[in-house]
């Protein structure tokens, strides 16, 4: 990978804030952090785009919950050609937490999403979109 060196003029106070933000989240340098914006935004696109894309869908319940477990399941059948994984953990007693790993068409993704979302007895549902890689330096 070859590097290149540009610049960019930026008013003062929007980089002061930039600098704090990125200083703040450790980021060790301006490039890193730009660099990582740049490529949130082309992940966006591929969103937008419809091309092929990836994420993972967190989930958190109560299992002692009636039907909820087979409900889960259930919705998880009817969209397997999107899954490539899914991890179930133990946080306590009676809280589990699952991770599904999806890969596909942006539309059916948030079609699962929104299936798994209205399930009742969830205490808690996100979604974090990724990118296949693929079209990413």
């Amino acid at each position: 990978m070859s590097l290149i060196r540009f610049s960019v003029s930026l008013d003062r106070l929007l980089l002061e804030k930039f600098d704090r933000k990125i200083r703040g989240e450790n980021c060790p340098t301006r490039s890193k952090a730009v660099g990582d914006l740049i490529r949130n935004s082309l992940v966006e696109e591929e969103w937008l785009r419809g091309d092929e894309v990836a994420g993972a869908i967190v989930l958190v319940y109560d299992h002692h919950r009636p039907n909820l477990m087979r409900e889960l399941t259930e919705r998880q059948h009817k969209h397997h050609a999107l899954i490539i994984s899914t991890q179930h953990m133990h946080l306590d007693h009676d809280n589990c937490l699952e991770i599904v790993a999806v890969r596909g068409q942006p539309r059916r993704i948030k079609t699962l999403v929104q299936s798994l979302q209205s399930v009742k007895g969830l205490k808690h549902v996100n979604f974090a979109c990724a990118t296949t890689g693929r079209r990413l330096a």
